[in-house]
């Protein structure tokens, strides 16, 4: 993304994707333009001409509508995100951040803030089933005129108007799979946009279009950042006449393969009470092994109904820690007289085996108290479990589909969302792709549901002391259930809000934490109509007319927008997160805002001419201010121009 500052002009939309690879090709290769227009020739000859396919056949994905999805795509968005502190927790702190809005808009709004800055992308799209997939408005048959309107037909609150929002996607339509990948795409392109260099997305869907979504990756992401085809095992459906299928897809695919780590790990599940116990029991016994050994055995026999017992051939206890008694030998393993280094003599190998080790390997294990001498012409190896609690992911897995129902439902005190994804299986993905280590490490999920991915990044964060952070887009569909209306929920966002609430305020409760609270929060946003004015020059055909344009403009902002909804506005526009902190200062009797100590400083308040000298004295970067601070006072608007420019200091205006 450009590094350049917005003028009056930008504030009124979005960046544009095409704008921003336009400006990497000139730079790129300069010669391809003339005018500033590609020129076609050119970049072919730049390109090599063995290396252009100008045919008309070739290998390509297309469907009804795909230009029209492009320019959906490259359809700027005037709309902007106003915080909501009443439905936050802890707003001015908090780290994780839930949206409530149209997701196209939503990315759009967020790409300049958080371009190239996501390490994760996981979403759970509408799988396009034909009877109950809802297609979000992206009227693809529309001019772009009309879609501006309609998308920012806001109500007067900034939520956005539901009437006619959703449609469903009838099998019968003649456009049944290209209305889906009209839908996809401008998405998937602005998520590949957001991710770091070595960031990664997860796609569920299932045998409706896997195929069909498959393609499209390969072409938003490239078909050499595949990384896997993962399947999902669940229940078994009994509805189908031929074959039950019990199975869903996530397609996983990186920004860049060779920025990835090589190899990913899992966790084994359970493994941390098991530690947790063995550090007790050795505290407690000493160097008594066998004693801890026993009593590590009956705590496996307790809690047979938890993931830990699946460990349970750990049941042994030395000074290196809880251990299993494997077998040294193996199929095609390498065959010698094998040698007791204490007292040389052979150890006998069974038929048809062979050792899985030399003889200086076995030595070293000896010495290190790694092998168990069962008779002295028997001997096992000692497996550590802190060595072994760790493993590759599998391409297919295992999760029953209504545990994670049973489990919504029990945190929630009630059935108020149908089919949730799993936040065990979500929260197995953020492991095997995030670094608890990475401070910067942010998790977006921008079809959020019930809000299955922040509570696993929670969950997760909880486990190993990570600070990941989750940013959450959801729709405001409306519930259809007066049970759930009832409770206080009139739509999914509202469902997934409470549940990011009630797991922060949870904090570190959860049967595998390693901390006790969570004091990083959770901040509310919703898609709303921009703080500013926005310039129309359509319908201006006298010179009264854009005199009265004008006349509409000598403030920037509109009449009776909040402070803190414009601060917001302009921190997205000036490519600043929505969790940056923001500190108030107070200047001269003025109020000003200030992030990175102070590099950065708004001012969005009535300003004087006493608060001049002070605010440059601060030594900011920049000073960012809207024209309504300065009353009509133009005189007052340079000298703090001329000021600026005195010390270095960027100052613009709005």
């Amino acid at each position: 993304m450009s590094d350049q500052n917005p003028t009056p002009a930008d504030l009124a939309a979005s960046p544009n994707p095409a704008d921003e690879l336009r400006a990497k090709l000139a730079d790129l290769i300069p010669g391809a333009f003339s005018e500033g227009k590609l020129n076609p020739a050119a970049l072919k000859r730049a390109l090599g001409e063995a290396h252009v396919n100008e045919g008309s056949e070739r290998y390509a994905l297309t469907w009804a509508g795909k230009a029209d999805a492009y320019k959906v795509l490259q359809t700027p968005s005037t709309a902007t995100l106003r915080p909501e502190r009443d439905k936050s927790v802890n707003f001015d702190q908090a780290q994780h951040v839930f949206i409530e809005g149209e997701n196209l808009e939503v990315l759009k709004v967020l790409q300049k803030a958080y371009f190239g800055k996501v390490k994760l992308i996981y979403i759970d799209p509408p799988y396009n089933t034909g009877s109950d997939s809802f297609i979000y408005p992206d009227r693809f048959q529309e001019s772009k005129e009309d879609y501006l309107k309609r998308i920012n037909d806001l109500a007067d609150d900034g939520t956005l108007m539901r009437e006619g929002f959703f449609r469903k996607n009838s099998k019968e339509s003649g456009h049944y799979h290209s209305n889906w990948l009209s839908m996809m795409l401008p998405r998937l392109y602005i998520a590949r946009n957001l991710l770091r260099e070595d960031g990664v997305i997860f796609v569920s869907c299932d045998d409706n279009e896997v195929h069909n979504l498959r393609c499209l990756m390969n072409e938003v992401f490239g078909e050499e950042n595949f990384i896997a085809q993962m399947i999902w095992e669940g229940a078994t459906k009994n509805t189908a006449d031929q074959i039950g299928t019990d199975h869903e897809y996530v397609l996983v695919f990186a920004r860049s393969q060779l920025n990835v780590p090589k190899t990913w790990k899992l966790s084994k599940d359970g493994v941390a009470p098991v530690l947790k116990e063995v550090a007790r029991l050795k505290k407690v016994h000493g160097n008594n092994y066998e004693a801890a050994s026993q009593e590590l055995a009956a705590w496996f026999r307790a809690n047979k109904a938890k993931p830990s017992f699946a460990l349970r051939r750990f049941r042994y206890v030395d000074r290196i820690g809880a251990y299993k008694e494997d077998d040294p030998t193996a199929p095609g393993g390498r065959k010698y007289e094998l040698r007791d280094p204490r007292n040389n003599t052979v150890i006998p190998l069974r038929p048809n085996r062979g050792w899985a080790f030399d003889q200086d390997e076995f030595n070293e294990m000896v010495r290190e108290g790694r092998i168990s001498f069962i008779t002295p012409t028997s001997v096992m190896v000692r497996r550590y479990l802190h060595e072994t609690d760790y493993a590759t992911p599998q391409s297919v897995f295992y999760q029953p589909a209504r545990s994670a129902s049973e489990r919504l439902d029990k945190f929630l005190g009630g059935a108020y969302f149908s089919y949730p994804k799993d936040d065990e299986v979500i929260r197995q993905f953020v492991e095997m792709a995030t670094d608890a280590a990475d401070e910067n490490c942010i998790v977006l999920d921008f079809f959020a549901g019930s809000a299955t991915t922040a509570h696993a990044v929670m969950d997760l964060n909880h486990r190993d002391g990570g600070n990941r952070r989750a940013l959450l887009v959801q729709l405001p569909e409306p519930v259809d259930s007066d049970a759930i209306r009832a409770a206080g929920f009139e739509s999914i966002a509202d469902i997934a809000r409470e549940r990011m609430r009630r797991r922060v305020e949870q904090g570190g409760t959860g049967l595998h934490s390693t901390t006790t609270s969570d004091s990083s929060g959770m901040k509310s946003f919703r898609l709303a109509p921009s703080n500013f004015k926005q310039w129309r020059g359509d319908g201006i055909d006298t010179p009264e007319q854009l005199a009265e344009q004008m006349k509409l403009f000598t403030k920037s902002e509109k009449d009776g927008a909040a402070v803190e909804d414009m601060l917001y506005e302009l921190l997205l526009k000036f490519g600043q997160e929505l969790t940056t902190p923001v500190e108030t200062l107070q200047v001269a009797g003025g109020r000003v805002f200030a992030i990175h100590d102070p590099k950065m400083l708004f001012v969005l308040e009535s300003f004087t001419e006493a608060m001049i000298v002070p605010l440059v004295a601060m030594k900011p970067r920049e000073v960012i201010a809207i024209d309504g601070v300065f009353e009509d006072s133009d005189m007052l608007k340079t000298n703090l121009d001329l000021q600026c420019r005195d010390a270095g200091i960027r100052f613009t205006c709005l």
